[in-house]
């Protein structure tokens, strides 16, 4: 209620200009003006007025010309009063400020999306990196089966153009899902043949697999040192092999090079890097002679080198196919418990040609070319062809 007792909701609304009266104003003025009352109404400017009159007007132009815009169409539609910009229609900064929300809105939901796509490349870099020049695709490292049959055809490559370093040390290598040393020498189940029992067969498989780490893997004989174990496997009595063995180890020559039984690097040059090197390949094996068991091993081994005093790295590979074998002492002279080798071969990727002082010589990069290579080009990976040990080709690739 106002302070007259007039209800409030009766009082016409006022804005920041005047507004034209309406028919009940006008006689409630009249009557308060006769009664002399203090507070009645004032009448309205002469000004005031005249800007009602025109305000008017002008809504009733506004309102023919609607209609007849309309009617030419065969519509119809309320007609609207004529309203100034900013008058009538209210204040011009609401126009403005839902403009400003809009926009904070948009932003909003544009850093909303940021936020995600941020998130998304933080748990799966590759939708990043892949569409980097040279990211390439992701590396595929989940773990080969064992192989247990000649391979048709080269590994793939390892999905990363680039080399190995430090951190990744088989990057961009098939080797990177290849098994880790010893663990990819798999002995298959042994049954009897050539006249010896499973438990001899098991034996000789578990003796080459022995051989193989203790040539191919153990950090020692890796780094140059005299391979002590792995010459402790073999028997003595098998003629003329152990000391032509030991001899190449005190005065390599071509003829007599350690390299054909053992993998070793010279210290000065190069040495492993981590503790990993890969495997992978196959054992079978088959009666041999009466009383004796044939063991065949074929494996490859990559070697992740760090150049001796330097941070170069570059990996060497070394394929080596061997033949041993055990024989039963009750018919053969041999000794028991020790294994013969009849035959061994390698493969080497990455090593200087035509060196014989019975170390691997691998290249780094950045190295000034050494031997030229006489062979065709290689794939040191490409396990379903043997090159002839004489051969001294250009890798394809490390």
């Amino acid at each position: 209620m106002s302070r007259n007792g007039t209800p409030s909701e009766e009082r016409p609304e006022r804005s920041g200009d005047e507004v034209s009266p309406t028919d009940e104003q006008w006689e409630e003025f009249l009557r308060h003006a006769e009664r002399g009352t203090a507070d009645a109404p004032k009448e309205p400017s002469a000004r005031a007025r005249m800007v009602t009159g025109r305000l008017r007007a002008l809504d009733e132009e506004a309102a023919r010309t609607r209609r007849g815009r309309w009617r030419r169409r065969g519509k119809s539609v309320p007609a609207e009063p004529w309203q100034p910009e900013g008058w009538r229609t209210g204040p011009a900064w609401q126009e403005m400020n839902g403009r400003t929300r809009k926009r904070r809105r948009v932003a909003g939901a544009l850093g909303m999306v940021v936020v995600a796509g941020a998130l998304v490349v933080a748990m799966r870099p590759s939708l990043l990196t892949d569409h980097l020049p040279g990211g390439g695709r992701a590396a595929d490292t989940t773990p080969l089966p064992a192989e247990t049959a000649p391979p048709t055809a080269p590994p793939p490559d390892g999905g990363d153009p680039l080399g190995p370093t430090r951190e990744e040390p088989f990057r961009g290598s098939p080797a990177l899902r290849w098994a880790d040393g010893a663990q990819g020498i798999e002995i298959p189940e042994a049954k009897a043949v050539g006249g010896l029992d499973r438990d001899q067969v098991a034996y000789a498989l578990r003796m080459t697999k022995q051989l193989l780490v203790e040539a191919d893997l153990d950090p020692a004989t890796l780094r140059g040192e005299r391979p002590g174990k792995a010459l402790e496997l073999l028997d003595p009595l098998q003629e003329g092999w152990l000391e032509e063995v030991e001899r190449g180890l005190r005065e390599p020559t071509r003829d007599q090079d350690p390299l054909t039984l053992f993998t070793r690097f010279d210290p000065d040059e190069a040495r492993l890097l981590g503790e990993v090197v890969k495997t992978r390949g196959r054992m079978t094996f088959e009666a041999g002679k009466a009383g004796s068991v044939e063991v065949h091993a074929d494996y490859t081994f990559v070697y992740p080198l760090v150049k001796a005093g330097g941070d170069d790295v570059t990996r060497t590979i070394v394929r080596r196919r061997m033949t041993t074998a055990v024989f039963d002492p009750a018919r053969w002279v041999s000794t028991r418990g020790k294994l013969s080798v009849l035959r061994t071969d390698r493969n080497v990727g990455n090593s200087a040609c035509d060196v014989y002082d019975g170390f691997l010589h691998p290249t780094f990069p950045g190295d000034a070319p050494g031997t030229a290579p006489d062979g065709s080009a290689m794939d040191p990976y490409d396990r379903s062809e043997w090159l002839d040990d004489d051969v001294c080709g250009t890798v394809t690739r490390t």
